[in-house]
């Protein structure tokens, strides 16, 4: 799984503007400076978080940038889905076609499952981390035993047969 550079600013923007006193604003120029990044580039996760409504821009001499609610209610995942968030099964799938239109194992994919599971997985991790978890460093991230497990095939019992 890739993160974009767009996903890993954009939370640290949104950190940024969650150390700030609730409805206080920053402004594009101080979080750029704060992270070490271009002010133009802020202004675009900025302005592509504010469509999504996670953020809202404050005109004025005290204008900026403000979280539209309380970090305690967004999440990692909900940030990263705004700026490009991990690909589907159907993306991942429809990547690697080869000379095809369509992959050749398309009706019986075995990769399929996993690459479900594994996007399950980590959606499911990152919806469940919400900012105020970064900015306390209390990040527990568990992951919960998957229940499909594999049969367990004893040697003999192997539907194919083990080269001698």
């Amino acid at each position: 799984m890739k993160i974009t550079a767009q996903e890993e600013y954009g939370i640290r923007c949104i950190l940024q503007l969650a150390r700030e006193e609730a409805g206080a604003t920053l402004q594009v120029r101080d979080i750029a400076e704060r992270e070490g990044m271009s002010v133009a580039y802020v202004e675009k996760i900025l302005w592509t978080l504010s469509r999504s409504g996670i953020v809202e821009s404050v005109r004025g001499p005290k204008g900026g940038y403000r979280l539209t609610r309380p970090c305690a209610d967004i999440s990692i995942g909900e940030v990263m889905r705004v700026l490009g968030g991990t690909p589907s099964k159907e993306e991942i799938c429809s990547q690697f076609t080869g000379n095809q239109e369509t992959c050749v194992h398309h009706d019986g994919c075995g990769l399929r499952p996993v690459w479900a599971s594994i996007t399950d997985i980590v959606n499911s991790v990152f919806d469940n981390i919400p900012i105020t978890a970064l900015l306390t460093g209390l990040v527990d991230v568990k992951l919960v035993q998957m229940t499909a497990k594999p049969p367990v095939h004893e040697p003999s019992k192997l539907p194919f047969s083990m080269p001698s």
